[in-house]
């Protein structure tokens, strides 16, 4: 799947994932490959992203992401590297 997670000032992060990690606001979540659609906010946390070239975490202050036909949009508020 697509991953890209973009602040207001920024792109911190294009391109592909087989496993990304999310801090929501309800909970700790994991997205794969052909996740069903939805929309969720963010809360303050790790986002952890697993690919073919091993394994990065982005701590994010919040925002939301959505899911939709394996492309993985974060919109957040910012990303501490």
């Amino acid at each position: 799947m697509t991953l890209d997670i973009i602040t207001p000032d920024r792109k911190v992060f294009s391109g592909e994932a087989s496993a990304v990690t999310f801090p929501g606001s309800e909970g700790q979540f994991q997205v794969l490959n052909d996740h069903a659609p939805m929309v969720s906010t963010l809360a303050r946390g790790p986002i952890v992203v697993q690919s073919s070239s091993g394994q990065q975490t982005f701590t994010v202050d919040g925002g939301v992401v959505e899911i939709l036909q394996n492309k993985v949009l974060v919109l957040a508020e910012a990303v501490v590297v």
